[in-house]
């Protein structure tokens, strides 16, 4: 159930920019918070304990329910740069209280990290930290001042090429780093 519940929030976040372009036609803005508000609050009550999971929930459906009752477009585009402060929340913070996020991720696969490597993942975790705080700046421009058209084409497509770029680029630097051509 918590795969699923987490399987669908993945889907609205990744389809929400689109959603709200198309949709704004046949959907009212409550109707959207509710909507989400659900998949969050189904997360809440049955999704993994993971760090930052009830914190980031309860800013989810309080965002939610602000949506829900204001019923406003404007606030409808909020939600990106919401996603992108939890997750720089998330990265940040674990870089003050430790273990850092990408240490913890690549401990999964090498659980005997050595030293250089937990002083390489720090670095990336501080880069990832940067992306997240630019891209939740960007998006609330684009929020604040753009047309719906720039928005919709930045949160739903740009950012997420963003993002695998610097997913690329990483790897391509942890290659040379552990000494593979």
């Amino acid at each position: 159930m918590s795969r699923l519940i987490g399987l669908g929030l993945l889907l609205a976040g990744l389809l929400y920019p689109f959603a709200v372009y198309f949709g704004m036609e046949h959907f009212a803005p409550w109707q959207f918070g509710l909507l989400l508000g659900s998949l969050w609050l189904a997360r809440a009550l049955f999704g993994a304990r993971k760090p930052g999971s009830l914190w980031m929930a309860t800013g989810a459906i309080a965002f939610c329910l602000l949506l829900a009752l204001l019923d406003s477009p404007l606030l409808l585009r909020w939600y990106p740069v919401l996603i992108s402060v939890f997750m720089l929340g998330l990265f940040g913070l674990s870089l003050k209280y430790g273990p850092p996020m990408v240490e913890r991720l690549a401990r999964l696969r090498e659980p005997q990290l050595p030293a250089k490597a937990i002083v390489y993942t720090r670095q990336v975790t501080i880069v990832w930290c940067v992306f997240f705080l630019c891209n939740g700046l960007l998006a609330a421009a684009l929020t604040l001042w753009a047309p719906l058209r720039w928005w919709m084409l930045y949160t739903g497509l740009i950012s997420y090429g963003l993002m695998g770029l610097l997913f690329a680029i990483e790897w391509l630097i942890r290659q040379r780093v552990r000494g593979h051509p």
